[in-house]
């Protein structure tokens, strides 16, 4: 970045994104005062306390307990506990001046006050719900694997409740039960989270705000992740047209003084339209949108109508059963999302199904099934002596040149990089080079363990438009909600070491899932929530209501159906509003004039603004009255 200023306000949650190697990391480390910038400064306000999140951490190793460590976060109250202790011993003995019971007074004060003696609770607390069991607490660190050391870190973090909390990646070593409560951690966060993700899901939960790096540059967005995209659109297509008109505008006036450059009678004009050119603000060209990569995953053969099926299969590590005499059966155009939180099996059940793993039970093939299976152990059949482009070209020989490069830039590699050799790569970028040729093997059955988990945003998302236009089946493990969503027409669920299914999207199994967890008020407990501001509109259907409960949810639909007018003339205003703002942004004289082009641009990005949260708020009644007109009958 060169020249790029921007003022982080307390209490926000901005998501930090751009195209790999645009600076996020690096910005992330100026700001914790890893980095000194070679250029300008940073201006941090008080005694600021910064956590940052990264994955460099993994360099801490230690035998003490995880508990412990997490503990550590607490240090100087852990050291002010120490003197109380030692204080009370000295008093116990008689040895103790007078003095030192107003020291003991004031520590303990200060000790209860910072709410010391709820230490213990908070660090099983947050350990819990980054999925530590409690005996699992007491194990050493070293014993962990580095997804595992990761989370013990973010919980001592998270622990010492920074005013600014830095997070690059910190979905990656989680499951989707901990992404989901380190999302509700984050919500009530107090201070400020500056996170770098690739979670689109997650950037959408979380971010109020998002940051985009790119030309060297900082750009704001003031919503969530799927704002951003629709707004970097609008105001693409802004600029272009702005620019357009500009460009058009020049080309007249230039046209004009060439034309009459020579004439006397015309000098005048001409010496004017040169100094009204020489005073335009020239717009930069937009810039070039990244030229959309397009990949297919091709099969050689079409399998039969049953691919695989697995028959009352257990997989036990000495004393721990993973999976308990289950069966499930893979049909072909089956797109299988298996989820669940980690050490529930997932992977192992995913190697069992690839015939990597030895486990009891029976596991049959179908019809001319060719299958294709991506784990991370799988870096190791990587050719450590070839080129990237080696590889690829050794496994996919019936493919061009320009075929190939394209395939390996979906994966982010391009230019001189492919050139690399893989002994040379790390182990993220080994991952890439695995994934690419497992998805080129034109097999007709894909087993993929976390296909995610090393690409940038718009990387997943080609692979998302690779497997949707995909032919054949697979199943996919995956911590990306967004990705999930996208790609599966089934959700196999890990319960009890037993494989479940729900015939419906990532989306619709966690809406079922949710239905399934909330809980059936009785009409007794209806009735004693008259006087709550609350509406009825959440009650599960087909259950009866009182008749206070019957009274309030009519009369909430009444309020709503008054305001919902009022709102459609809002939008209606709104959008015309913008359209002539629209119009406006396109005359030449106001596209010829920056600063009049700017003042236009301004206003018509607070009309946008207000005109999303208008139809944000239609959306919100609308649904309500729906539901309370279904709780009601009508």
């Amino acid at each position: 970045m060169r020249n790029a200023s921007y003022q982080f306000l307390p209490n926000e949650r901005i998501g930090l994104i751009g195209r790999n190697g645009a600076g996020k990391s690096t910005l992330l480390k100026v700001i914790a005062g890893e980095i000194i910038p070679t250029e300008g400064k940073i201006h941090k306000s008080g005694n600021l306390n910064i956590a940052f999140f990264n994955q460099d951490l993994l360099s801490y190793q230690t035998d003490r307990a995880i508990f412990e460590v997490a503990k550590d976060a607490f240090l100087p109250l852990l050291e002010q506990k120490a003197k109380i202790d030692l204080l009370l011993k000295k008093l116990e003995s008689g040895e103790a001046p007078v003095e030192d019971w107003d020291e003991l007074t004031q520590l303990q004060d200060h000790f209860e006050a910072r709410e010391g003696n709820q230490i213990d609770a908070k660090v099983s607390g947050i350990l819990t719900g980054l999925g530590f069991t409690y005996d699992q607490q007491l194990q050493p660190f070293h014993t962990f694997s580095g997804g595992w050391r990761m989370r013990v870190l973010l919980a001592k973090l998270l622990l010492q409740e920074p005013d600014i909390l830095l997070m690059d990646e910190p979905t990656n070593h989680l499951d989707l039960p901990s992404i989901q409560w380190l999302e509700s951690y984050l919500k009530s966060f107090k201070g400020t989270v500056i996170l770098v993700s690739h979670d689109r899901f997650f950037l959408d939960r979380i971010a109020q705000k998002i940051v985009e790096i790119s030309l060297k540059k900082m750009h704001e967005y003031s919503g969530n992740y799927s704002f951003y995209l629709k707004e970097k659109e609008e105001r693409h297509e802004q600029h272009k047209r702005a620019y357009e008109n500009q460009q058009k505008f020049i080309a007249e006036q230039e046209k004009f003084i060439n034309r009459f450059r020579y004439k006397a009678t015309k000098a005048r004009q001409v010496q004017s339209k040169i100094k009204q050119l020489e005073k335009i603000e020239l717009l930069q060209a937009p810039e070039e949108e990244h030229v959309k990569l397009d990949i297919r995953f091709e099969m050689r053969i079409r399998s039969g109508k049953e691919v695989l099926r697995m028959k009352e299969v257990s997989k036990s590590y000495e004393d721990l059963n993973v999976i308990q005499g289950t069966s499930a059966t893979v049909m072909r155009g089956d797109k299988i999302a298996l989820i669940g939180a980690n050490g529930t099996g997932k992977s192992t059940f995913l190697r069992m199904m690839a015939d990597t793993e030895t486990f009891e039970g029976i596991r049959e093939e179908g019809h001319q099934v060719q299958s294709s299976f991506f784990a991370q152990h799988q870096l190791e059949s990587l050719d450590l002596k070839r080129t990237i482009f080696q590889e690829m070209s050794h496994s996919i020989s019936d493919k061009t040149e320009q075929e190939i490069r394209t395939v390996l830039g979906c994966f982010m590699f391009s230019g001189d990089t492919i050139e690399k050799r893989i002994q040379v790569l790390s182990g993220g970028e080994k991952s890439r080079v695995a994934l690419a040729k497992t998805l080129m093997s034109e097999a007709n059955f894909l087993m993929l363990d976390e296909p995610t988990n090393h690409l940038d945003i718009p990387s997943i998302q080609i692979l998302v438009d690779a497997l949707l236009a995909y032919e054949g089946t697979y199943v996919v493990v995956s911590h990306d909600r967004h990705f999930l969503n996208q790609v599966a027409n089934k959700v196999w669920y890990i319960e009890d070491g037993q494989i479940k299914e729900y015939p419906g999207t990532y989306a619709e199994y966690e809406a079922w899932k949710a239905r399934q967890a909330a809980p059936i008020e009785t009409e007794k407990e209806v009735a004693t929530k008259a006087d709550e501001p609350t509406t009825e509109a959440d009650q599960p259907a087909g259950k009866s209501m009182s008749f206070q409960a019957q009274k309030r949810a009519k009369n909430r639909l009444k309020k709503l159906e008054r305001e919902l007018p009022s709102i459609e003339n809002s939008i209606e205003e709104l959008e015309t509003a913008l359209a002539a703002k629209e119009a406006e942004m396109a005359d030449p004289e106001v596209a010829s004039d920056f600063g009049k082009l700017q003042e236009v641009q301004d206003s018509y990005q607070k009309l946008q603004t207000q005109l999303n949260e208008a139809n944000e708020q239609w959306e919100e009644i609308s649904m309500e009255m729906e539901e309370l007109s279904e709780l009601l009958g009508n």
